[in-house]
């Protein structure tokens, strides 16, 4: 079949893009230069070559069941024709020297060729159809297999091909990058030690149960913060995120005087160079958005899995709207509606908590949690259990995987699995008892101990004190404290790192929450 596209004289990412075109099958110096000449201002008509975004390499992963949109540039009017797998699609380059077409659906199969052929030829080879996924978010996203627990184990029995995964580079900026120079890598005893580990169980998991291949696109960047994320106009037009960029345009105002000042003192020369980190770096709204995820944004997904946060806890607050503006900022871009959006929810960390008490992990947990309450087709993976007090990192990553991965497969794939942590549902007061009722609790299971812990409760005078808790038989909890005649509210898990025990008996955590919405830490924060 046949089917011949024309742009409109638009960018496909709707700014010019200044960086170097970067063709697949250069070398990175030679692809450097070629970037250096076209920064300078070279124009479309000098790209005589056809090429595309190294997303489109070889090794890579294409969505089964659905359209997947391939793009590239060339001269212009250039015509440009893609073959794969008995389809041809032909395309005309567009006055910014830009071309897309549409690959109708393909369905498992033995690996695909494809020739991409205009004033010269493109050939991508061992192109796999099955589940394609980005894993994305800070570092305990990019946190890497050689870096978990039983990582020798882990490695050694990573000899499954129909795994790949794609790293992307961590470059922040305010101009969108159209291409890097990462390639697709199939997964092996040698290669498996770069792949996200969070990712890569999340992927074996689904090709274990699925019997597919899995592709996974990882963009993870540690320390990043969900602003960054975002497309700088989308928190432009945002009313409630006019003070987040009133601080950066600070920022950036005070970089471009001190930039432009010829004779800088050493103090001044400390502090340029300072702020030129951050201009470059993962926390500047719309950073990663232009210079990590629109190189990419748009290539066929099932969907995608999310593990961030702690990099925004001191504005927990802001985060309940952020967050949500993030999601639906990228399933408007990627035009695939509201696709599938997981997530991890923060684990415990920090010295446990002894006595109630105020948390902005907390506060940063609830407002991960309200996400599912605003936006379709998006679940919390909760780990409250599986943390470690000291370090940020928890290496059991592969906990996190199935977690994730359970989600994926009862909705996307209709497994009969249980995915939903409990979560908190009502609250009635009786005397001096506070019971409580939830969703998505068959049962209960205390771990380690018979009764559960985590519990704490307040009077109207808003102190919490610790509190002892009941399952009754009907599996409500009662909630009581000698200190609180009168209950008011009741939290759970309220802490960085909650002392708690409560399972489901399908062995999911608790979800943490409180049944109060007075103000916390970060309410004021922006």
């Amino acid at each position: 079949m046949s089917q011949k596209f024309r742009l409109p004289n638009a960018r496909l990412n709707a700014r010019p893009t200044p960086l170097p075109d970067r063709p697949r099958r250069l070398n990175w110096l030679f692809a450097s230069l070629i970037g250096c000449v076209t920064f300078m201002g070279a124009s479309p008509q000098s790209f005589a070559d056809v090429t595309v975004p190294n997303i489109f390499g070889d090794h890579m992963v294409l969505q089964r069941d659905q359209p997947n949109r391939l793009w590239g540039r060339a001269a212009i009017g250039e015509e440009v024709k893609v073959e794969i797998a008995g389809q041809t699609h032909q395309a005309v380059a567009n006055e910014q020297g830009d071309w897309q077409v549409m690959l109708q659906p393909l369905g498992l199969g033995e690996p695909l060729e494809m020739v991409i052929r205009g004033q010269n030829e493109i050939r991508i080879s061992d192109i796999l159809v099955g589940e394609v996924w980005v894993c994305s978010g800070q570092s305990n996203m990019q946190w890497s297999v050689a870096q978990t627990e039983n990582a020798a184990l882990v490695v050694a029995a990573a000899r499954t091909p129909e795994i790949r995964m794609i790293n992307f580079p961590q470059i922040g900026q305010q101009e969108p990058i159209w291409s890097h120079d990462r390639p697709w890598m199939v997964c092996s005893p040698e290669t498996v030690g770069r792949f996200s580990a969070v990712g890569y169980f999340f992927a074996r998991q689904l090709h274990q149960t699925l019997g597919v291949p899995v592709g996974m696109i990882n963009n993870a960047w540690g320390g990043s913060a969900c602003e960054a994320w975002v497309e700088r106009d989308l928190l432009k037009s945002t009313p409630s995120m006019q003070p987040l960029l009133a601080r950066w345009e600070g920022l950036e105002g005070e970089f471009e005087t001190l930039s432009a000042k010829a004779n800088r003192t050493p103090a001044e020369e400390m502090r340029l160079n300072g702020l030129k980190g951050q201009m470059a770096g993962n926390a500047r709204p719309g950073n990663i958005f232009e210079g990590v995820l629109r190189s990419h944004l748009g290539y066929g997904i099932k969907g995608a899995i999310w593990y961030q946060g702690e990099s925004n806890a001191s504005r927990a607050y802001q985060y309940r709207e952020l967050f949500p503006l993030m999601i639906k900022n990228w399933r408007d871009r990627w035009g695939q509606g509201d696709f599938p959006f997981y997530y991890v929810q923060l684990a415990d960390f920090r010295e446990e908590a002894t006595a109630p008490g105020e948390s902005d992990w907390a506060e940063l947990r609830e407002a991960q949690t309200m996400t599912m309450d605003v936006l379709p087709n998006v679940g919390e993976a909760v780990i409250i259990d599986i943390g470690e007090g000291k370090d940020i990192h928890p290496r059991n990553k592969l906990g996190v995987g199935m977690r994730l991965a359970s989600w994926a497969l009862a909705n996307q794939y209709g497994l009969q699995l249980p995915h939903r942590s409990p979560r908190y549902r009502a609250l009635e007061v009786d005397g001096g008892k506070a019971v409580l009722s939830f969703s998505h609790a068959p049962g209960w299971r205390p771990f380690d101990v018979p009764t559960p812990r985590g519990f704490t409760l307040a009077g109207e005078d808003r102190v919490f004190h610790p509190a002892v808790a009941k399952i009754l038989p009907d599996g409500r909890i009662e909630v009581t404290s000698e200190a609180v005649p009168k209950p008011v509210a009741v939290r759970y898990a309220w802490a960085n790192n909650p002392i708690v025990n409560l399972y489901s008996t399908d062995d999911l955590p608790l979800t943490p929450f409180r049944t109060d919405d007075w103000p916390g830490v970060t309410f004021d924060k922006h």
